[in-house]
């Protein structure tokens, strides 16, 4: 079958071809326009959207990075979220994960870029050094700077996946040696999408282009260029120690019985009260854990400049806005148990609403399917 005619299918006819079933088809829809922060009402515009619209063309390319978010991509528990990208995006160029190289690989990128100039999705992982003509990162003997500048010309819009290429990330921490800036800092002609992470979520990565895909235009985004549905609310506040930080239990250090019982990690240097993010509320590995779950605090690896705010371990002080945060020693002792029962019941009643809102989607999303056939 030719790249065209691949081209030419819908989300849907690809993902049926791939083998699974109409019913994998609605559960992924529903449990996507979920974590896209829509009510359960928007599934069957998703749904409509996927069955109806084709396949958007993607070119994937590759600077100073890690390849972390490449990883973090086809490690996504959803086996749909991965082919969505890898397959039913039509993924045309990604020097990771495609299985030409060299001069075929070239030649795949700039046909693709020719035949749907002005269409596709250019997505950015890394960071572009600029220092002395940009010779820290080559590619075939071209430079980030050159290729990037390329393949941004033809794009209908970018996304930046990962802090490299939304910030700089560790390669423009101070000293920064080589001159390394995000992707803004040189294009700044096409509507660009930050996705910041070390690394993103997979499903956040994939809930933006699918709505992009659904709606034909951006989600909206935050004052730093963020999609709001993703990053518009604190790390803090979905976290599930907060009853414990809201009832002044912390944790004083990591070895301690209090901070393997849950307590509030802020002592210990979190971030979670200035960081923007998905990580509460959608976690990682089928939802599993976060890393504060994990017994670490939060680095904050979605915002600017995180590499350069460390020592991670040391405690915030004076946060803007806040205040309770800035003074988490003088909470009273007195009020420690009413605040943590008042916390403690305000969690277990957003986790069981929120458990029920995802079990609605899902039977709206059944019933949609069943009037359908009807």
């Amino acid at each position: 079958m030719s790249n065209s005619s691949k081209k030419m299918k819908t989300y849907y006819e690809s993902i049926i071809e791939k083998g699974y079933s109409r019913r994998d088809f609605i559960k992924f829809t529903t449990y996507m326009t979920a974590f896209m922060g829509f009510e359960a009402s928007m599934i069957g515009q998703v749904t409509k959207a996927m069955e109806t619209k084709k396949r958007i063309p993607v070119i994937w390319v590759h600077f100073q990075e890690c390849t972390g978010c490449s990883e973090s991509f086809i490690r996504s528990d959803h086996p749909l979220v991965a082919d969505l990208i890898l397959d039913h995006i039509s993924l045309d160029y990604t020097e990771t994960l495609m299985a030409a190289s060299g001069h075929n690989a070239e030649e795949a990128k700039q046909e693709s870029m020719k035949e749907n100039y002005g269409n596709y999705i250019l997505v950015v992982e890394g960071a572009i050094p600029m220092k002395d003509d940009g010779v820290y990162c080559s590619i075939g003997g071209r430079t980030a700077i050159d290729i990037l500048k390329e393949s941004a010309a033809g794009a209908a819009a970018i996304l930046t996946f990962g802090s490299c290429s939304s910030w700089g990330g560790v390669q423009a921490a101070h000293p920064n040696p080589t001159g390394s800036v995000p992707v803004d800092a040189i294009i700044k002609d096409k509507p660009i999408i930050r996705v910041p992470g070390c690394p993103p979520i997979a499903e956040v990565m994939t809930g933006v282009v699918m709505h992009y895909a659904t709606f034909g235009r951006l989600p909206e985004l935050d004052s730093l260029g963020r999609p709001k549905q993703f990053y518009g609310k604190r790390v803090h506040d979905t976290c599930y120690r907060r009853p414990n930080f809201d009832a002044g239990l912390y944790a004083e250090s990591f070895d301690s019985q209090e901070a393997k019982d849950g307590y509030c990690l802020y002592k210990l240097g979190c971030r979670g009260p200035v960081s923007y993010n998905a990580c509460g509320s959608m976690g990682w590995n089928n939802g599993v854990s976060f890393p504060i779950k994990s017994g670490y605090p939060c680095i904050g690896c979605s915002e600017p400049d995180f590499w350069d705010n460390s020592p991670f371990t040391e405690r915030l002080m004076n946060i803007p806005g806040i205040g309770i945060e800035s003074s988490a020693d003088t909470i009273g002792k007195v009020t420690v148990g009413v605040a943590a029962g008042a916390a403690v019941v305000h969690a277990l009643a957003t986790n069981i609403a929120k458990k029920k809102e995802l079990r609605e989607a899902e039977e709206c999303g059944e019933e949609n399917e069943r009037n359908i056939k009807a």
